[in-house]
């Protein structure tokens, strides 16, 4: 895949501001937001219905838990190919993502975004995360929970979400290899974070026209 679209995509840890960060980045480079969204839309695009999309999104597939393999999904995979399968489920999202892509400058929000449009010319990926702490307090302002129950929900979200994508991608979520840039949040707030995260994506873009 090549094409000039600006292309970012954000990982996040559960309760970081990863999506708000995400808004703003998009806001500052006109681009279009895709977090659930690409949910719907690649619903719109196999005719499946959006809850399908919802109930499997960013876990992990079921051959990790047959096999316990952590290889990278491999498009034309015919194995275990049928309809409702998480396989084809995530072949029918990577396929939206892409469409996504090439109609105009995005920034998506998760669901191995920078995996699938890995060979993008202009795609630059950043990781947000935050101390545990903040996103607890902003996990039990959105539920309404204890502190405990936030802790819960921290870490089931988010062991779902790691092995959907180390699943996926043959990489590991949340490690700073698998990134271009990694960013505690908790360090310069909401507003900080994007400055840093804009000028670095300027900076990145820059040096890719150059080569």
């Amino acid at each position: 895949m090549q094409n000039d679209n600006i292309i970012i995509c954000i990982g996040r840890q559960l309760g970081s501001g990863g999506h708000v960060v995400a808004k703003k980045i998009a806001e500052v480079f006109g681009c279009k937001l895709y977090d659930k969204e690409i949910l719907n839309l690649a619903a719109r695009e196999s005719g499946f219905c959006e809850e399908c999309f919802e109930k499997n999104d960013e876990k992990k597939g079921f051959l990790d838990l047959m096999f316990h393999v952590h290889v990278p999904f491999i498009s034309d995979n015919a194995f275990y190919d049928n309809e409702m399968s998480q396989e084809n489920l995530f072949r029918i999202q990577s396929d939206a993502i892409r469409k996504a892509a090439e109609e105009g400058p995005c920034v998506f929000v998760g669901r191995c975004a920078e995996y699938v449009l890995r060979e993008h010319k202009n795609l630059v990926s950043i990781f947000i995360t935050a101390d545990i702490d903040e996103r607890i307090a902003q996990i039990r302002q959105r539920h309404d929970c204890t502190e405990e129950e936030a802790r819960k929900i921290i870490e089931n979200q988010e062991k779902g979400r790691s092995s959907y994508y180390n699943y996926y991608t043959g990489k590991t979520w949340g490690k700073s290899e698998s990134y271009d840039l990694c960013i505690n949040s908790s360090r310069l707030g909401m507003d900080g974070t994007t400055e840093l995260a804009v000028s670095f994506i300027r900076k990145a873009l820059e040096r890719k026209a150059a080569e």
